[in-house]
């Protein structure tokens, strides 16, 4: 859950504090990228890194990386984050007490987002070394409660409970109180399920409305629909909604996300599907405004360092210049004249290169989108809607994992093979069996498997799950069969359906585009028969290494 206000105050005491010791009022882009950010402007980004690229002294250029951090990961760019406050402590002395506060905030926000990409042991380290820097009670009080929750996160329960007595013991605000008091109680309760964490749940729910904090609202609805969910789904589910609408009021896309679980879990079967399309919704809409941000973030970079390499190469052409001017005009001239094509043809190598860069990823982007959330999303769709007793649990683990999957779609992560990859196929294959459509599986078995790399068993998985989807849009098929036969050194896949088929003529669509693609990745071959009277067939090899 996002404690939006709470995490900033950090960075703003940590940038401002020492802001005196130097006139920053005469540079006139962080005064401006500073404003930006202080009215929620995303532009701000571009002129923290104009900063940064001047460059002019360490402490200035270490806050515009400070600031800028913060902007990547409330945008959901984790790893970017990371690379901003790295780059923000190597330009800063810890034994320079002007540089500390800084420094505790660089460590505090790679302690933040360690704890988003689950590294919470490690989020604990920095934690402990932003801690060290601090000498203001506000900031060690948010360092302590981002400790509290690493631990919390490594169900280790009693240091997570020992540091939060600790705040509580202290002379404390009373919006900080209930705070602590909150997150005390639910992992008091997360430590034993039998402890009874209602009564300080609900004095801190009192306190933050008497108090107007809107943000900590947020938090106690979270917690008391967990607490009450199984005890008293009723109760849950009335706090599910507050929290809902209380998200919703502040701004907070994730936090309506994570309500509208909660509201899909807990909601009768009536609701359920209401709930699951504003959560699909809300999700793209998410996702696509993130990864448009991610890829900004990399383009003002881009031209920044770009700008950096043409300024050294226009230095270096006034110091040549020098030189041949005294070496003589007519070899000045011709000097001049390779170092203008040359710098021209340099330009433009630069601006195709990062043209393609920018494609590339924005297609690689749109695949993954494709196979892992639209190919997904589709799959628990068909399976809600042909399967009326389906586990409700079941489906709200896989929306769970699609919503993890899509948050960091931008970055290449290794799938575990959790699970025998056969039994993985047949269940992806028969989960798209309906009353009126029957699967047959006829030779997978788990042997043929053995040699077959982890790389290629993704790819087929994909492969496989986009030709069922296809024929679950357009074949109308009664009976589809999946034939897997085992040769010396390759795998062949028969697929037959009787559907309709698919026209010779016929544009592949861009699923089964990459499909093709993906199968020419890992070697192997496809051939579509499509001069059939009814019915289409799909013959796929692939390499056994």
């Amino acid at each position: 859950m996002k404690s939006y206000l709470l995490l900033l105050s950090i960075f703003l005491f940590a940038c401002k504090k020492e802001k005196t010791n130097y006139n920053l009022k005469n540079d006139m882009a962080f005064a401006k990228a500073e404003s930006m950010f202080d009215a929620g402007n995303d532009s701000a980004f571009y002129y923290f890194n104009q900063v940064v690229a001047k460059q002019t002294n360490d402490l200035e250029t270490a806050r515009a990386l400070c600031y800028m951090s913060l902007i990547q990961f409330d945008h959901g760019d984790f790893f970017g984050s990371q690379e901003s406050a790295t780059r923000a402590l190597k330009l800063l002395k810890e034994n320079n007490k002007s540089h500390q506060s800084v420094i505790g905030s660089c460590y505090n926000q790679l302690g933040r987002t360690s704890i988003k990409l689950k590294q919470y042991a490690l989020a604990i380290s920095y934690f402990n070394k932003a801690i060290s820097f601090f000498d203001d009670k506000n900031d060690t009080l948010i360092a302590q409660n981002n400790e509290a929750l690493a631990y919390q996160k490594l169900s280790e329960y009693a240091q997570s409970l020992k540091i939060y007595n600790q705040i509580l013991a202290q002379k404390i605000t009373r919006v900080e109180y209930a705070r602590f008091l909150s997150n005390r109680a639910k992992t008091m309760w997360l430590a034993n399920s039998q402890y009874n964490a209602a009564p300080e749940l609900l004095k801190a729910l009192s306190m933050r409305k008497a108090e107007k904090d809107d943000w900590g609202l947020n938090a106690s609805y979270a917690h008391l629909a967990d607490f009450y969910a199984r005890k008293n789904p009723d109760s849950a589910l009335t706090y599910a909604i507050s929290m809902y609408q209380i998200a919703k009021k502040i701004n907070s896309a994730d936090d309506q996300l994570e309500a509208l679980q909660k509201l899909i879990t807990l909601s009768p079967s009536t609701a359920t599907k209401k709930y699951f399309d504003v959560y699909q919704r809300l999700n793209d809409s998410v996702q696509t405004a993130r990864n448009a941000a991610k890829n900004q973030f990399a383009i003002v970079r881009y031209e920044s360092e770009k700008s950096k390499a043409d300024n050294l190469v226009l230095q270096n052409q006034l110091i040549k210049r020098e030189v041949l001017l005294a070496s003589g005009f007519l070899l000045f001239i011709a000097a001049s004249i390779i170092a203008f094509f040359w710098y021209k043809k340099r330009q433009q190598k630069m601006e195709l290169e990062k043209q393609q860069a920018i494609q590339q990823n924005q297609l690689k982007t749109s695949k993954k989108v494709h196979d892992v959330v639209a190919n997904g999303l589709y799959r628990v769709m068909s399976e809600m809607e042909n399967q009326p007793d389906i586990d409700r649990e079941l489906i709200i683990d896989r929306i769970e994992d699609l919503y993890e999957k899509s948050r960091d779609i931008s970055y290449d992560k290794p799938e575990l093979n959790k699970h025998q990859f056969n039994e993985k196929i047949s269940a992806l294959l028969t989960s798209f069996a309906t009353l009126s459509t029957k699967i047959i599986i006829v030779g997978n078995n788990a042997p043929m498997w053995e040699k077959v790399s982890l790389n290629t068993q993704y790819e087929l998985e994909h492969i496989l799950q986009e030709l069922m989807v296809n024929m679950k849009k357009h074949s109308q098929a009664d009976t589809v069969v999946i034939k897997f036969v085992q040769e010396k050194n390759s795998i062949s896949i028969f697929y037959t359906d009787n559907g309709v088929g698919m026209a010779e003529s016929k544009n592949f669509n861009n699923g089964l585009n990459n499909t093709v693609s993906r199968i020419d990745a890992i070697g192997g071959t496809v051939t579509f028969e499509t001069k059939l009277e009814k019915g289409l067939k799909i013959y796929i090899s692939v390499p056994v290494s």
